[in-house]
């Protein structure tokens, strides 16, 4: 029903119109054209006239049933809306039946809509108005400042068809998107959004499309870390299929040209032929004259100089001989007749032909041939490697009299590419090197074509390793103008990665790669003299050289020599015994030694003492001897001695931090996102870095990487990363020293005031770059601080707030409670308290500064019992009687011991003879059995006992017994008698 009023309405208007305009002549053809309704539900609709301007003539003619909704017309045919028809395309003319196609870009064509945005929302002072897609001739390009550019495009189609486009996209620094939406602005699936990089040509890009409205979005958005000028993204040869039908036909562009009716395409003239728009045949130029493909004019030939022609070496004959020889640049567009031209070199003598490469050998016929499996060559002849040896297999070029057959050389002209027939690099001896193109903006590519990778047997056997080939290639580049010599990796068959490009002129020097995974097919050198645009062959003197390109472990290689292999191979049927883990081969005698304690194996080395490397400080080594690791503990001693045990178990896992936020010169925000492994054993994860924009889908692996970020306005992103770097992918000491192998932490990055001294994680990275030739290392500190509960509190160095001052080396603060000791005993003191009612209570503290977490845990307090004052007063005192006690006993003792002693001592001298000067017979010398000690106590000369005894401890006879002067009885009596008398 809807419909159907829609229908009446375009009828009374008509009918309005005619009253309106009685007075208007009558309308021609040319002043109005047709078009068609919407359909109704019966899939029906009707053919309207509509005037080209309004109120200019009257008498349109009556709305007809037009076709069915279903209705279209083949490719190069168009519906003739007079007859309701399809007709074929004139000659010179193109179209697509079903679909529209917009290869001319002279202006932005109807329907298209473009408009720039501002994607700093808080910062309104960017004016993003004149930021929009720019038509170009042949092409459409974008915006280059720091505004996001947005071209959109809208298309009912009635069945479902697809959408296809060329693009350039050679700048990294643009973030260019493809997506699409419907009518009701909700995305649809179409894969990734985000477009690869152009490296040497325009890509293609195909997406199927629904039935209904359809909103196609290209976006791009620049963010610029650099002041160099950004490269806009190019767009061209939009084609979308699925429309019911086109109303016209397209006249061809200049330089094409479509010969008979009901074409869809318009081809391209040839080189030296031109024409013009809407051209039916091709016009070849005069003599004088040339063109490059799909011109539309010719241009005058300029006289032939130097730069016109190029040198090669002709292959090797059967006599062994080579010759210099000159040719023409294709296509030829210079004449040799106008004055001042020069003419071709005539061809050089014949000459020696080099050595064939290593690997190779010389035939019958003097051409290099690779030497058969288990053989090794220097490039003459091929001799079997000996036995407990293995062939060290892979290519090694550096003589160029050919092209080797698994290279390829092609010219990447930026409109057309059917100039392959052109050699892009050419053999010269001793290096090979790159001839003019047709223009200098053509990019000129070498490709190496590599089925694969293999580990020599005795590298295998020691586990894992990190590298699994390397390619190292010497190179030099001669430049007047802004050159740009590439180096990309081809992981598959559409997609290269960008490694490494060197602009305008680079002395000769060598360059390596080094390749991680098994999945490389080709690696490309491409060459770009200038990027500027109609400078024809202005600077085709400029060159590059490449004079050795060498690339180990390939599958189906050649052997330049053998090396040693180590006996008992595990291997079943191999030639090559490799020696057991841990064993380096001596190579002298081939015999295995054991590595030092704590060593690996160096990868793809097994020979010689040199093959075994010491693993750092506090590290140890895996069970392949191929790494050396941290179980993320640590034991310091201390300089007091005293050993201090760490456990950073708590900080192994993955932990992403970022710098403070940086702004361009143009006031966009970005920040430098870091991601750390800490440590860990075998089978951990590592830190990983992707780059999710720019489609190349590039991410490096190891222990810290860091990639770039920004904003996004994007809803189903936050941010988006790109330019993934890998900061150190090996870890090489723990320790607390301020300095290792190389690699210096110095206390003045991050000052502290703690006693504690940090513990350092030392990385490195094996990657090289211009600026690092060393490669990146890395040092993060871990400082104990038990008030952080926060894991993962990392600062950046106050002065170098990118994490490093010089690119190179980065340095990081981590402050965490698990960065502590272990507490142990020493840790904590005890406080007793004093006795209190027989109770006493010892509680445990913990020593302050508190500087340990974890271990062990604080004592529960202790209460046991205790004796007061009082009870030791009386233990005293009673101590002190029974001891006076025991002294007086002791003292009667032997008091009673002394009067004994003195008794018998007068019981002898009583006894004694009669004569004088004689001693007296003893009669005995003990007390008798029922004497008396204590009778008739006798008191002698009125002396004391201690003078008696001290004179008989004088006298000795000279048998040896001592002898007692003793007074005989006479002279007692004499004695007595001479008393009486006074």
């Amino acid at each position: 029903m809807q419909q159907g009023r829609i229908h009446l309405s375009y009828l009374m208007l008509g009918l309005l119109y005619a009253q309106s305009s009685a007075d208007l002549p009558m309308c021609k053809e040319s002043d109005y054209h047709f078009e068609y309704t919407e359909c109704d539900v019966l899939g029906s609709r009707w053919r309207v006239a509509i005037p080209n301007k309004a109120d200019t003539c009257t008498g349109l003619p009556d709305p007809v049933k037009g076709t069915e909704c279903n209705f279209s017309c083949r490719e190069g045919e168009y519906l003739d809306m007079q007859s309701q028809q399809c007709k074929k395309c004139a000659a010179g003319t193109y179209s697509l039946g079903t679909s529209v196609a917009f290869d001319e870009w002279e202006s932005l064509p109807p329907g298209f809509i473009t408009h720039g945005i501002n994607t700093n929302g808080w910062d309104s002072r960017t004016n993003c108005s004149n930021s929009t897609w720019i038509p170009k001739g042949d092409y459409i390009a974008s915006n280059t400042d720091e505004c996001s550019a947005t071209l959109s495009f809208a298309v009912n189609l009635k069945k479902p068809g697809t959408v296809s486009f060329e693009y350039f996209y050679p700048d990294n620094s643009v973030y260019f998107e493809f997506f699409i939406q419907n009518d009701q602005c909700q995305s649809t699936d179409s894969g990734s959004r985000w477009m690869s990089i152009s490296e040497n040509d325009w890509n293609s890009y195909r997406v199927e499309l629904s039935n209904g409205n359809n909103v196609l979005y290209w976006r791009t958005t620049t963010y610029s870390l650099r002041d160099s000028t950004v490269k806009p993204v190019l767009l061209s040869n939009i084609s979308i299929s699925g429309v019911a039908y086109t109303s016209e036909c397209f006249h061809c562009k200049p330089g094409t040209h479509s010969a008979k009716e009901g074409s869809a395409r318009c081809a391209p003239c040839p080189a030296g032929s031109y024409s013009h728009k809407g051209a039916t045949a091709c016009y070849q130029c005069a003599n004088d004259t040339y063109s490059e493909v799909g011109s539309g004019s010719c241009k005058p030939r300029p006289p032939c100089t130097n730069s016109d022609f190029f040198y090669t070496h002709t292959p090797c004959d059967s006599d062994g001989k080579t010759q210099l020889m000159y040719k023409w640049n294709k296509p030829k567009i210079c004449s040799e007749t106008v004055t001042g031209a020069v003419n071709l070199p005539a061809s050089g003598e014949k000459e020696t032909c080099p050595p064939c490469n290593p690997g190779f050998f010389v035939t019958n016929s003097s051409s290099c041939e690779p030497c058969p499996q288990g053989f090794y060559s220097n490039g003459t002849v091929c001799a079997e490697c000996p036995v407990g040896t293995e062939p060290v297999v892979g290519f090694e070029y550096k003589w160029w009299n050919t092209m080797p057959n698994n290279m390829k050389t092609s010219i990447q002209h930026q409109e057309f590419s059917d100039s392959g027939h052109n050699s892009a690099w050419e053999v010269a001896g001793e290096y090979i090197y790159t001839t003019p193109g047709e223009e200098d903006r053509d990019h000129l590519t070498l490709t190496l074509h590599i089925p694969g990778y293999r580990l020599p047997q005795s590298v295998v056997q020691y586990g894992e390793t990190s590298e699994i080939a390397r390619i190292t290639f010497v190179f030099e580049t001669i430049c007047t103008a802004d050159c740009k010599f590439s180096f990309l990796v081809g992981s598959n068959e559409w997609r290269n990665d960008l490694v490494e490009r060197w602009t305008g002129s680079n002395r000769k020097q060598s360059y390596s790669y080094l390749i991680h995974r098994n999945v490389t097919t080709s690696f490309i050198w491409a060459f770009q003299r200038t990027d500027e645009y109609n400078t024809g062959r202005k600077y085709s003197a400029d060159v590059a050289k490449i004079y050795l390109i060498s690339i180990t472990n390939v599958i189906g290689g050649v052997a330049s020599h053998c090396q040693h292999c180590a006996l008992n191979s595990a291997l079943t049927g191999s030639a090559c015994v490799p020696c057991p883990l841990g064993h380096y081969m001596v190579r002298e005698t081939g015999r295995c030694m054991r590595c030092p304690p704590n060593t690996i194996i160096k990868a793809g080395q097994a020979v010689g003492e040199a093959a075994c490397i010491q693993c750092g400080p506090n590290m140890k080594r895996n069970k392949a001897y191929t790494a050396c690791l941290s179980d993320c503990t640590l034991d310091v001693r201390t300089k007091a001695g005293s050993l201090l045990h760490y456990d950073f178990s708590h900080l192994a896992n993955i932990t992403g931090f970022h710098s403070s936020p940086r702004f361009t010169n143009r006031g966009l925000r970005y920040f430098h996102s870091f991601n750390l492994g800490l440590c860990g054993n075998e089978g951990r994860a590592p830190a990983t870095c992707v780059d999710n924009v720019t489609g190349s889908g590039r991410e490096v692996r190891g222990y810290l990487c860091q990639s770039t970020v920004f904003p996004s306005d994007i809803r189903s992103q936050s941010v988006v990363s790109s330019q993934p770097v890998l900061v150190g992918d090996s870890l090489i000491g723990v320790t607390t020293e301020t300095s290792l192998n190389g690699i210096s932490s110095q206390t003045w990055l991050f000052p502290s005031a703690s006693s504690l001294s940090d513990v350092i994680f030392y990385y490195k990275s094996s990657e090289t770059t211009q600026a690092c030739k060393e490669g990146r290392s890395a040092t993060v500190r871990l400082r104990c601080n038990p008030a952080v509960t926060a894991k993962d509190l990392i600062t950046l160095p106050s002065n170098c707030s990118e994490g490093t001052c010089d690119g190179c080396t980065f340095h990081f603060l981590w402050e965490s409670q698990h960065a502590c000791p272990l507490c142990t005993k020493e840790h904590y003191r005890e406080i007793v308290s004093a006795c209190v009612l027989g109770i006493q209570r010892t509680t445990y503290v913990w020593q302050q500064p508190l500087q340990c977490y974890g271990g062990e845990s604080l004592p529960a307090q202790k209460v046991s019992a205790c004796v007061t004052l009082d009870f030791w007063l009386k233990f005293g005192v009673s101590t002190g009687t029974i001891a006076a006690v025991l002294l007086i006993s002791i003292s009667c003792y032997f008091w009673k011991k002394t009067r004994k002693l003195q008794y018998k001592y007068s019981k002898l001298v009583m006894t004694s003879g009669g004569k004088e000067c004689e001693l007296p017979t003893a009669d005995s010398c003990a007390i008798m059995e029922g004497e008396d000690a204590e009778d008739d106590v006798m008191y002698l000369n009125k002396k004391s006992f201690l003078y008696k005894i001290k004179s008989f401890s004088r006298e000795r006879t000279s048998d040896g017994f001592d002898s007692v002067p003793l007074k005989s009885s006479s002279l007692r009596h004499r004695e007595e008698d001479d008393s009486d008398d006074d």
